[in-house]
């Protein structure tokens, strides 16, 4: 009906599928490395959001609105091209010695999505009634301690739903890093439809493989968040 012949065969077997494959590592690789960062980050902008100091209040509050709403492709354009005006000279040196377009990546996507995880933080913690707070204060618990211990476990929790959205955004968005020549799973694609001029093949492979990645990343947390609520409950 179309007048196409399909074969999948170039992208199940052969160099080709090798291709996908690696490309398919390197997404793992960079999403991997950029979800725990970027929550370990959003984690701590998130404690600074809530600060009683003024100056780190506002700093969080600024960081969190430029990142925002800065478009994810323009910052990782920015962390390629232009961080080594930024950063510091022996920053650059070591950034010279790696991965440089891989780390430009993990950057671009860390800072980014930890802007959004931050304010999911905030949000759960913000849940949590105060009495929590007054309780672990009372009972001799420091401001610092009675976060680590009574009032982030809680949050945490709360905020899994919408922490795993911005995990799977972030998986997603990790295509966007073709643009500055890291090698994942779009890139690999995009070098498969170019060789074979099969595109249809190529991107549907890539469309599925994201598919099931995503699917995994939901079970994963999902039954990470069964396990807490059935050690809740005692069973």
């Amino acid at each position: 009906m179309f007048h196409y012949q399909f074969d999948w065969g170039i992208v199940t077997s052969g160099k080709y599928f090798e291709w996908l494959l690696s490309g398919l590592y390197t997404t793992v690789q960079l999403s991997a490395v950029s979800i725990v960062l970027a929550f370990l980050l959003g984690l701590i902008i998130a404690m600074m959001r809530m600060s009683r100091v003024l100056p780190v209040r506002w700093f969080a509050y600024g960081y969190l609105e430029f990142f925002r709403n800065t478009p994810l492709l323009v910052q990782m354009f920015f962390w390629y091209f232009g961080s080594y005006k930024l950063l510091p000279e022996a920053v650059n040196d070591v950034l010279a010695q790696t991965n440089f377009e891989f780390t430009a990546a993990v950057i671009a996507l860390t800072i980014y999505t930890s802007a959004f995880i931050a304010e999911d933080i905030r949000s759960g913690v913000r849940s949590i009634p105060k009495e929590q707070m007054e309780a672990a204060r009372s009972s001799g618990f420091s401001y610092i301690r009675a976060m680590q211990y009574v009032v982030l476990p809680q949050a945490i929790r709360i905020t899994i739903p919408p922490l795993i959205n911005q995990f799977l955004n972030l998986t997603k968005n990790s295509s966007l890093a073709m643009t500055i020549g890291v090698a994942e799973l779009t890139y690999q694609a995009r070098q498969v439809e170019s060789y074979t001029f099969r595109g249809y093949e190529a991107f549907t492979a890539a469309t599925l493989v994201y598919l099931a990645l995503s699917l995994f990343i939901t079970g994963l947390v999902n039954l990470y968040n069964k396990m807490v609520l059935m050690r809740m409950r005692g069973e």
